[in-house]
């Protein structure tokens, strides 16, 4: 992993030093030296968005997050991702649905479950062929007498081989050859963080085709935040 991170870091780095360094030459033209600008903002970006990722990944292991703990109602919360992508999934042809159940609420961090939600959400999108399909749902359900609640996101992309699945969920992995498009490969080791924090059971699973991936909390909805 450290090896990983040193390497996922260096690149972008020594690309954006490469770049300045040609911008800064004599007699380069004004377009070259506009395109490599916007190409070492646009590393400069992922760099901090990596960075983010990292430290979200962080703060979750280590369970700080659950000093802020609240109900958080996860069918608004699905709502609210929904919102937040339909433009995106519109503007690539994807069909994004929404299969919503209302009352359903559980104790957590609301911003550190709708990263995970939305990392799993702009996944589906990213993987997900033109005219394809993806859903998010919020559902309550019964487990052996116990009331479970869970979200999902399920799509009719790639999806991910059952040997290759919990591999996925480490830092920085990316899958070839089926997924060729950017990204840091942290998204999925995020979700598996917060689900942790959450006590919350991470599936990964066939969508026939595709990936569906759920976030199951086990403890019983309707559960007061700790220190209540």
């Amino acid at each position: 992993v450290t090896d990983n991170i040193a390497h996922d870091l260096r690149t972008p780095l020594t690309r954006l030093r490469s770049r300045l360094e040609v911008a800064l030459m004599k007699d380069i033209d004004p377009s070259r030296t506009r395109q490599l600008l916007e190409e070492t903002a646009s590393d400069a970006e992922g760099l901090i968005a990596t960075f983010n990722a990292l430290m979200n990944i962080a703060r979750a292991e280590a369970g700080e997050q659950r000093a802020s703990w609240e109900l958080v109602d996860l069918g608004e919360l699905v709502q609210d991702i929904f919102d937040l992508y339909e433009p995106l999934a519109e503007e690539r042809d994807i069909g994004l649905a929404l299969e919503n159940a209302a009352g359903i609420t559980v104790a957590g961090n609301r911003q550190m479950l709708a990263q995970a939600l939305a990392n799993l959400t702009d996944n589906a999108i990213k993987y997900t062929p033109e005219g394809g399909h993806v859903t998010l749902a919020a559902a309550q359900t019964r487990e052996q007498a116990r009331r479970i609640a869970r979200i999902t996101v399920s799509d009719d992309g790639p999806g991910i081989p059952p040997e290759m699945r919990q591999k996925a969920l480490e830092r920085f992995v990316r899958l070839e050859p089926e997924r060729h498009t950017p990204g840091n490969g942290l998204g999925l080791s995020l979700v598996s963080a917060v689900a942790k924090l959450h006590d919350a059971r991470l599936e990964l699973a066939d969508n026939e085709p595709g990936l569906r991936v759920s976030l199951v909390f086990e403890r019983p909805v309707e559960t007061a935040p700790p220190g209540a």
